[in-house]
């Protein structure tokens, strides 16, 4: 088995140097678990980390030649600076124009992106199409905001501080309480969504935060800021979209047309006159032309392209 790469001397190069490990595509359980070795072993390391990831926030959509002095100055040996930047330029996170704003989110991802996010505590946050997330490690809780979009949390226990904080999920809506979990939130208009994958989670609405519903694994639960559904059976593959696919299983058309289009940039909507059709499959959201190739295929149904933009299924 080779071994690890030599690590940088301070504990600031040491988190950029993980940063760099974990971003670049080819890190493996070996190396996560030697991460969180790390990151556990003193609270000066955390530190570390939890700085890195407020520069990766701070530098997000700076030009590299900006923000290299950055890193410089805060005591990263240049090669490592330069290197982290690179990974944060190939994640999307500086660019050609500076819009650096106090208003963005400290995570985000475009239309038709996926995002995978490693959190100070070790716990693993997953972004799809369109989301945007505030996350903020206080002394006394653990707090990730979802303001739009969908997230799928997968949960470390809080070894950095001696009495553990609750791992709590906000949304518009109300607040998810973390059990030991792995689970999904998606934020909608009228109503949040949370479907548990392991463990169980304890949801409050907003307006009555005294009343918890405790939701257990293989179930899902919809809630607004009034008032907690009843949990139900949940979609076995809800979370395929951190696979990069969409299962349906017998779904209307229309209603699979519009989760598509989550996935594309610009319109993309169903005639009403097909949108009663069924359809049943595993599809790659990464290319939603072959998507919809493959329903004119199989289905009455043609695609009309206004623009590359603008694009509707009809009969």
């Amino acid at each position: 088995m080779a071994a690890l790469p030599k690590m940088p001397n301070s504990c600031l190069e040491m988190a950029v140097h993980w940063y760099v490990q974990l971003n670049d595509g080819a890190a493996d359980e070996r190396q996560r678990h030697a991460w969180q070795t790390w990151l556990a072993a003193s609270p000066d390391h955390a530190r570390a980390w939890a700085r890195v990831e407020k520069l990766q926030r701070q530098l997000r959509g700076v030009p590299l030649d900006l923000a290299l002095p950055v890193l410089t100055q805060a005591g990263v040996e240049r090669r490592l600076a330069m290197k982290s930047l690179l990974v944060f330029a190939a994640l999307g996170l500086a660019g050609a124009s500076y819009q650096f704003s106090p208003l963005s989110a400290d995570y985000a991802s475009r239309t038709g992106q996926r995002r995978q996010v490693m959190l100070a505590d070790g716990s693993r946050l997953d972004l799809n199409t369109d989301t945007q997330v505030d996350v903020h490690y206080g002394s006394s809780e653990r707090l990730i905001t979802l303001r739009h979009g969908e997230i799928r949390l997968q949960t470390a226990p809080d070894s950095l501080v001696a009495t553990p904080r609750p791992l709590l999920v906000q949304t518009r809506h109300g607040r998810i309480r973390a059990l030991g979990t792995d689970f999904n939130v998606r934020l909608g208009e009228q109503f949040t969504a949370v479907s548990v994958v392991e463990h169980a989670v304890e949801v409050r609405s907003d307006v009555s935060p005294a009343i918890a519903q405790r939701v257990e694994a293989g179930q899902q639960l919809q809630f607004d800021a009034r008032q907690l559904g009843a949990p139900q059976p949940a979609d076995p593959n809800r979370s395929a979209w951190t696979m990069g696919m969409l299962v349906a299983i017998d779904w209307r058309l229309g209603d699979f047309i519009t989760e598509l289009a989550r996935y594309r940039p610009g319109h993309l909507s169903c005639a009403p006159e097909v949108a009663e059709l069924r359809v049943s499959g595993a599809f790659t959201v990464d290319d939603s032309d072959a998507v919809l190739a493959n329903l004119t295929a199989s289905l009455p149904v043609r695609v009309r392209s206004f623009s590359r933009y603008w694009v509707r299924v009809e009969a």
